[in-house]
């Protein structure tokens, strides 16, 4: 099964080639400014391309997902796409979870305090989970951030790292951190950065091809 992987297009997917595959996974932040009708836009798009699963989740910009859930999951069901929202499905027996929770940065969508807060979306993964997909990534791992020319921040999750680490999938795949689009290996997991926004909210990554 072969999976294509993007994320953080902000409004802009229909600038985005995407190369054959099974399953289309996009991790959030799928609209430029969060309404009904960006939100919706994406997904006619998004239930439109070529492959026989489509899967995403939302992310700290898509604050109609947040404001109106029943909505977004009846527009997606309409369409014939699967929208995760801390939920999973199963494709060809690979277990699939969604979430599109973060650490709390200002006053975005799907944000959470640290500890309890945040931790209870993380205590729903199922632990069996081949394929998890997140908004955000795990602390120290894709997740750095230049606040200043000497100050580099780690923006990630720890509780979400502590949850993996004791429960790897196989996959973790997720975005929100333009500047660390990449893969990075460890303990058994392959962990994609799969932003296709750079740091300057320009289309320029490439989708990521998995084979599962």
């Amino acid at each position: 099964m072969r999976l294509v992987c993007i994320s953080d297009t902000h409004g802009d997917h229909e600038l985005v080639t995407l190369p054959e595959g099974d399953v289309l996974i996009h991790a959030g932040d799928i609209s430029a400014h969060g309404t009904a009708d960006d939100t919706r836009k994406f997904i006619e798009w998004f239930s439109r391309q070529a492959f026989k699963h489509h899967i995403f989740i939302a992310g700290n910009h898509d604050a109609f997902c947040e404001s109106d859930p029943q909505q977004t999951q009846q527009w997606s069901k309409d369409a014939g796409v699967t929208w995760l929202n801390d939920s999973g499905c199963v494709i060809e027996d690979t277990s699939f979870w969604g979430s599109p929770i973060t650490p709390r940065f200002l006053h975005w969508s799907f944000m959470r305090d640290p500890g309890e807060d945040i931790e209870k979306h993380w205590k729903m993964i199922p632990e069996d989970t081949k394929v998890l997909i997140t908004h955000g990534p795990p602390q120290g791992i894709l997740d750095e951030v230049n606040r200043s020319t000497s100050e580099v921040e780690s923006t990630g999750s720890r509780s979400l790292l502590a949850h993996i680490r004791q429960h790897p999938p196989q996959l973790h795949i997720f975005g929100h951190i333009h500047e660390c689009y990449g893969l990075h290996r460890e303990h058994g997991v392959d962990f994609h950065n799969v932003s296709t926004m750079n740091q300057g909210y320009k289309i320029q990554n490439a989708p990521v091809v998995i084979d599962i």
